[in-house]
C-alpha cells in the first residue's frame, strides 16, 4: 500500500470515529435536556401550586382585615352617638 493511501485510509478512520463520538456525545446532551426538561415542568408545577395556595391565604386575610376594620369603624361609630 503505497503512502498517500495509508495516510488517507488514516484519516478516514480517525474522522469516522469522531463522528461517531460527537454523535454519541450529542445524544446523551439531549437525553439530559429532556430529563432537564421534566425535573423543570414538576419544579413549576409544584412553585404554581403553591402560589395558589399562598393566593388562597392571602385571600382569607384579607377577608379577615378587612371585617376587623369594619368591624372597629361599627365600634367607633356607636361610641360617638
Amino acid at each position: 500500500m503505497s503512502r498517500s493511501s495509508k495516510v488517507v485510509l488514516g484519516l478516514s478512520v480517525l474522522l469516522t470515529a469522531a463522528t461517531v463520538a460527537g454523535v454519541h456525545l450529542k445524544q446523551r446532551q439531549d437525553l439530559q435536556r429532556l430529563r432537564d426538561g421534566v425535573i423543570r415542568d414538576i419544579e413549576r408545577q409544584n412553585r404554581k401550586k403553591e402560589n395558589i395556595r399562598l393566593l388562597g391565604e392571602q385571600i382569607i386575610l384579607t377577608e379577615q382585615l378587612e371585617a376587623e376594620r369594619e368591624k372597629m369603624l361599627l365600634e367607633k361609630g356607636s361610641q360617638k352617638t
